[in-house]
């Protein structure tokens, strides 16, 4: 969902027709070469697998750290289709998944990847995936597509996306996209940005046109939630008991403290699109996004001071690396980053 050259929109390149679709099918379903530079080069997404980092973004690129963030080393991956995001259900299982809807998997802590999905002729983006700690999975992506696995991501089957509609009480909050949807002929075909996990089987989406979801049974059902903007959310962060964040485009913040019924809008300071979210302790919240943003709540997401990068580079992806630093991946690669007032 992140752009080459602003690492939050690549859905819309993504998403757009190629020139020469058989040409780009072909090349990524190659392996990934590895590049000398590949750590300066656009990095989407980041996961711990136990206390080694791991890295994926463009033309396949996958490194790992053992150093928290300091050094990195890339890995080949079974192709060179541009990765969006990356999840680990244990130090050694993970996923990633990108363009032409591949997945790839790992069970040796992303040392090696095997390719076990790839569907370049569906042109749809997979944008973010996770894993219970049973086995079961989800992938999710533009156009509303979703895959679901049931045996730590060996197979994978393609589920309807068929959420419970706002009943009477959500009307309201609906009304306002239904020009919107009609302009863009889109049903509810809305691109199903990232998966938001909180605890016991609970998960939320953040999807495409201010559309929110809520699952209660990990994954199982779905119902759509009353929206409190128009625009697209590119996060969810589950909190403690029912509240939860929302973010997305144009700095928008919105929290609310009963599973998403009703939602509040928080300061923000910055028209910059939000698209990765980092919860290190119950009261630090981090979000981050374009033109180098990251905005720093100490209130546990009540409120947040903003800051941002000199470079004005694209920010994408979190992994808290302690001592007041995180780990960020973005137009200028990956590296570590201190943040203001927690060291």
């Amino acid at each position: 969902m992140k752009q080459l050259i602003g690492a939050a929109a690549l859905l819309a390149l993504a998403c757009a027709a190629p020139v020469s679709q058989a040409q780009e099918d072909l090349a990524a379903a190659q392996p990934s070469v590895i590049a000398p530079l590949a750590a300066k080069s656009l990095v989407i997404d980041l996961a711990w697998a136990g206390k080694r980092a791991v890295a994926v973004g463009e033309r396949g690129h996958i490194l790992y750290s053992e150093d928290e963030g300091r050094s990195w080393t890339q890995v080949q991956a079974p192709a060179s289709a541009s990765l969006t995001a990356v999840f680990f259900a244990d130090d050694q299982r993970g996923w990633a998944v990108g363009h032409d809807e591949v997945i790839l998997a790992t069970v040796d802590g992303g040392l090696s990847w095997e390719r076990v999905h790839f569907n370049p002729e569906a042109n749809r983006p997979l944008l973010d995936v996770w894993f219970s700690g049973s086995g079961s999975g989800l992938a999710v992506g533009a156009y509303g597509s979703m895959y679901r696995s049931e045996d730590w991501g060996r197979t994978w089957s393609e589920v309807p996306f068929e959420p419970e509609a706002l009943g009477d009480d959500g009307a309201d909050a609906g009304d306002g996209l239904d020009e919107f949807e009609d302009g863009l002929d889109m049903g509810f075909e809305f691109h199903l940005n990232s998966i938001g996990p909180g605890e016991g089987g609970l998960l939320y989406i953040a999807a495409e046109a201010g559309r929110l979801f809520r699952s209660d049974d990990a994954g199982a059902t779905w119902r759509e939630l009353p929206s409190p903007y128009d625009g697209s959310f590119y996060g969810v962060l589950p909190l403690d008991g029912e509240s939860v964040l929302a973010f997305g485009l144009r700095g928008n913040v919105f929290r609310s403290d009963d599973g998403g019924q009703t939602w509040a809008p928080v300061g923000t300071d910055t028209v910059a699109l939000l698209n990765s979210a980092l919860r290190p302790s119950p009261d630090v919240v981090i979000l981050a996004g374009l033109t180098g943003v990251m905005l720093v709540s100490r209130d546990g997401g009540r409120s947040f001071e903003f800051t941002q990068q000199e470079d004005r580079k694209a920010l994408s992806g979190l992994l808290w690396a302690g001592d007041g630093e995180v780990i960020v991946g973005g137009e200028s690669g990956v590296r570590r980053l201190p943040v203001p007032g927690l060291r």
